[in-house]
């Protein structure tokens, strides 16, 4: 594999990993916590990144398996190679899991075809299980048995999580002008909220999932600079701690001020720090997660 394939794979993996994490978190979001009349609002107004989101999916599955089979054979010219392709999708687990990804973006496409009020919920699954793909082809593999079972379960909580986060800092943000808006004020201020109350379990299952995710894999703290892998993933992990930080922030000393002025702004910025920062994440996973860990 040259290594503009390599950037083309990483590249398609950051780009399908957050359009995904994304619709995961909006679709949530909005299906759970977020009143009925509010949602479809704001259903409404995120119409254009959500429907960019979908073909991000449906165009980065599409790229995928020619870039992986690439990548397993030997070299652009297996990329397209009917053999290869096929040992792909049937002999290896990333070959599974991208068979999953393209039947689900099939579904995500039927989803625009259902009543406004079915869109978010449908949406929310067809979004989790994509998501959910994502721990098949994992670092899980490499381990056997009980303890592949356990990892890959460990993986797709810390996916759900922090897609469940992640994904809903965009609508928090469309929701926080609304809190001084008499027309739905009433609404805004319990899916603000609800959010900080979901926030809460969110942030604490993908701290304890990451855990348990850094000691199966590199067996403790990541301290060997010489692998580019446990460098990023302790670069993530920084990243991470950052994001916690201004998330405490936001719920106990932000929150409660609202009222003051400036209160509001400081929250949307310290929001879209939080977004800006779990964007950086994405794009380690997507880097460090086609590296050998140890």
């Amino acid at each position: 594999m040259t290594f503009d394939g390599d950037h083309g794979l990483i590249l398609c993996r950051f780009l399908f990993d957050g359009a995904g994490l994304f619709l995961w978190g909006v679709s949530v979001y909005l299906a759970c916590l977020v009143p009925a009349r509010l949602s479809q609002l704001l259903d409404h107004r995120l119409r254009v990144s959500r429907n960019v989101a979908v073909l991000t999916v449906i165009a980065t599955t599409a790229g995928m398996l020619p870039l992986r089979a690439a990548a397993i054979g030997d070299g652009w010219r297996d990329a397209l190679s009917s053999s290869v392709l096929q040992t792909v999708v049937l002999d290896t687990g990333v070959g599974r899991a991208w068979l999953a990804q393209a039947c689900l973006s099939a579904l995500l496409i039927a989803t625009f075809a259902l009543p406004g009020r079915h869109r978010p919920p449908a949406r929310a699954v067809c979004a989790g299980l994509l998501v959910l793909t994502l721990a098949i082809s994992g670092h899980a593999a490499m381990n056997s048995g009980w303890l592949r079972v356990l990892h890959r379960a460990n993986d797709a909580l810390h996916l759900l999580s922090g897609g469940a986060w992640l994904g809903a800092l965009v609508p928090v943000l469309a929701v926080l002008p609304l809190l001084h808006d008499t027309k739905w004020q009433h609404e805004a201020r319990p899916a603000l909220t609800r959010f900080s109350t979901a926030g809460h379990v969110a942030v604490a299952l993908v701290l304890l999932s990451g855990t348990a995710n850094t000691m199966l894999i590199v067996g403790g703290v990541p301290s060997d600079w010489s692998r580019t892998y446990q460098v990023l993933l302790a670069a993530k992990i920084g990243l991470v701690g950052v994001m916690v930080t201004l998330a405490i922030v936001n719920r106990y000393v932000i929150v409660p001020r609202l009222g003051l002025s400036r209160s509001l702004l400081a929250l949307k910025l310290a929001t879209i720090a939080e977004l800006c920062l779990g964007v950086a994440v994405v794009a380690l996973v997507a880097w460090f997660g086609t590296l050998a860990p140890v």
